[in-house]
């Protein structure tokens, strides 16, 4: 079976669009389950015992980079550097494919105006797509993790989920989306789920490329893990909308 895990970056507002990050990603990683428990789990699980001395600690990008919530010891240079090191070599070594979707929130109101979709539930469907054709014509060959936001957020999420599965999207039907993908399931960061760790730090890199800025070293890994057809990631392991 193969498992997603979701995440997003930026806020999916169309009322009030930040100027100095006007995108939002929606993404993650897809793993095989079998390989998430016996060598995932235990690879990132390693590099937080060996630089926090806590293999329960919460990866998160913005974390990370302010060195808060238990990365204070990041606020020492050299230590830092050896961490970002150990982590992009982990990110690089594990297998996974990377599925995400941008929308340039701007240009997406501009060109849909009152009719513009929610961003993370036309996202969704298009990741949901991606993710079908990742798994093949297999039956309950899919799960989909996403981490828990407000409960009202949650609700719909689980609102769009149901319509998917009832409607489908544009080139998946309903009938393949319930046949391939088992199950959509909320949770919670506190639960220290190792893949949603990962797609956290996936989507922040893809978000920064929509925008302009300077690559990391981190974009170069997450572009190499795009999930690929004919050698070709771009609307197959990277959507972005508007074209």
């Amino acid at each position: 079976m193969k498992l997603l895990f979701l995440d997003e970056s930026g806020d999916h507002s169309l009322e009030a669009i930040d100027q100095d990050y006007p995108v939002f990603v929606l993404g993650g990683i897809v793993v095989d389950r079998t390989y998430y428990r016996i060598e995932m789990e235990p690879r990132v699980r390693d590099l937080k015992e060996e630089f926090f001395d806590d293999p329960d600690i919460i990866l998160h990008t913005t974390d990370i980079i302010r060195g808060k919530n238990g990365f204070e010891v990041l606020g020492n240079p050299v230590v830092r550097a050896a961490f970002s090191a150990a982590l992009n070599a982990v990110m690089q070594d594990l297998e996974y494919e990377v599925i995400a979707c941008g929308i340039r929130k701007v240009a997406h109101l501009q060109q849909y105006g009152v009719h513009a979709a929610d961003p993370y539930m036309y996202s969704l469907g298009i990741v949901v797509e991606r993710f079908c054709h990742a798994i093949g014509d297999t039956e309950e060959g899919g799960m989909i993790f996403a981490e828990k936001r407000r409960p009202d957020l949650d609700h719909e999420l689980d609102l769009a989920w149901k319509k998917l599965r009832e409607w489908g999207s544009d080139y998946v039907s309903p009938v393949d989306i319930d046949k391939r993908i088992v199950d959509l399931s909320l949770k919670s960061k506190q639960l220290n789920v190792v893949g949603l760790q990962l797609a956290d730090l996936v989507v922040s890199p893809i978000g920064r490329h929509l925008i302009g800025k300077i690559p990391r070293d981190d974009w170069a890994i997450v572009e190499s893990k795009f999930r690929r057809v004919g050698g070709r990631y771009q609307g197959y392991g990277l959507v972005v909308r508007p074209r």
